[in-house]
């Protein structure tokens, strides 16, 4: 990461006076992050390679709306603020802010950043949506790489406030600060990793966790169902509140994590599993996977969970808001 003292980034719009952003790339992720920034009251320009994905664009927004609605809407949101450009350079056009969100392809996200960067006015930052490359990798082709950053959202994007920003070896300071800035303006809860981190922050965490998971399948220690449980009705209720950190800190008692510490074991404090492999992913892992997965949708198709989950969150999302008060 660099620090570069230059006019561009002196004249970058103040993040929260933003109020135009692209996306480019309007898939799973990329439709998402067009609902986030619609719900949050940008005017939206939209673009994707595929005229079908780009078409089906407005009809998964306007399914999506009673949701975000009922999320809470930022005043001026609307619909009709969403423009599906015509082309890539249309959709760049004096932009400030532009989410890239194609296909996690490596070739193809040097590609898309590199014609981003040359069609992008000087002043825009350019984040990227992948889950887990290196912005170092990916802004090789870009003639001013120091405004590029990965933005990885987790998803559904317009409601899980985390965004991951990672900066590459050639992107500047200024950018990162900026990034953090907006993003936390457009009511997202950015946190920052250091160039190099594999996978970021939360995937790593998640990963490491998810990969016991797999080891426990497969010996048959525990089944899926179960695993998933002892999470979702433990551990995990606390961590919507409070990361794995402070909820040990608070178990600590009045010598907070210090105590905690102290009073266990050499195996606490030192954890065998933080660098855990996964194991083979053999036929008959995969098949218990498939069928715990299965077991517990009880016939409920995918969007039907997606949207029993969209309603969970809601919910939780309040009351946390109620509580943070």
């Amino acid at each position: 990461m660099r620090n570069l003292s230059s006019n561009i980034t002196l004249n970058r719009p103040q993040p929260h006076k933003v109020d135009k952003v692209a996306c480019i790339g309007t898939g799973t992720i990329g439709g998402a992050w067009v609902a986030h920034f619609l719900r949050r009251g940008y005017q939206v320009r939209a673009w994707d390679k595929s005229a079908d994905t780009q078409g089906r664009l407005r009809q998964s927004i306007e399914t999506l709306w009673p949701t975000l609605e009922a999320l809470g809407l930022a005043p001026g949101s609307s619909i009709e603020k969403l423009t599906l450009s015509p082309s890539l350079e249309s959709a760049l056009e004096d932009v400030a802010f532009v989410q890239e969100s194609v296909f996690e392809d490596m070739t193809l996200k040097i590609e898309t950043l590199s014609l981003i960067d040359a069609l992008a006015s000087r002043q825009a930052v350019i984040a990227s949506s992948t889950s887990g490359f290196s912005m170092t990798d990916m802004q090789t082709a870009c003639t001013h790489p120091e405004r590029t950053v990965v933005g990885h959202p987790f998803h559904p994007v317009y409601m899980i406030p985390l965004v991951e920003v990672v900066p590459g070896e050639k992107t500047d300071n200024a950018t990162v600060d900026w990034a953090m800035s907006f993003y936390a303006s457009s009511g997202k809860s950015p946190v920052k990793a250091r160039d190099g981190v594999y996978g970021y922050i939360a995937n790593r965490l998640q990963l490491a966790l998810w990969n016991e998971a797999l080891h426990m399948v497969a010996a048959g220690e525990a089944s899926v169902a179960d695993i998933d449980r002892a999470v979702a009705e433990g551990p995990g209720l606390r961590w919507a509140m409070h990361g794995p950190s402070l909820t040990f800190h608070l178990a600590g008692g009045p010598g907070g994590i210090y105590d905690y510490v102290e009073k266990k074991s050499a195996a606490v404090r030192y954890d065998p599993y933080s660098r855990l492999a996964p194991p083979l992913f053999d036929k008959k892992l995969i098949n218990a996977l498939v069928e715990g997965c299965e077991e517990q949708a009880h016939g409920k198709s995918v969007e039907k969970l997606s949207t029993e989950r969209d309603r969970f969150l809601i919910e939780l999302l309040r009351l946390k808001e109620q509580m943070l008060k």
